[in-house]
């Protein structure tokens, strides 16, 4: 199982630019249903993918801070980052195979 990493603002940027294969982040909160609800997905793509993608969980109650510097309004809120930059940005708990066509052309 492909372990997912808790985001906060003071590692963000870091875990972002560091990374040598392609990030993942879901911006989410608890009391967010649809939340929840992908959450488990993005797991399994995680693990479907494992080597090719990084996963972090960005909680946008506790880091407000990254959520406004994105633009974060609704959640789930899912990015792909390459290189440091969001190439991808999908709004809502989206089917399995909607999120893989928007991922799986920027894994190596």
């Amino acid at each position: 199982m492909t372990e997912e990493i808790t985001l906060t603002e003071q590692d963000f940027d870091e875990v972002i630019n560091k990374s040598d294969i392609p990030v993942l982040v879901d911006f989410w909160a608890p009391w967010c249903g649809p939340c929840r609800f992908i959450g488990p997905v993005i797991s399994e793509i995680a693990d479907e993918q494992q080597g090719k993608v990084k996963v972090g969980k960005l909680n946008v109650d506790d880091h407000p801070g990254i959520a406004q510097r994105f633009g974060i309004t609704g959640i789930p809120t899912i990015m792909l980052f390459k290189n440091g930059n969001a190439v991808e940005r999908m709004v809502g708990a989206l089917p399995k195979n909607m999120l893989e066509a928007q991922i799986i052309p920027h894994l190596a």
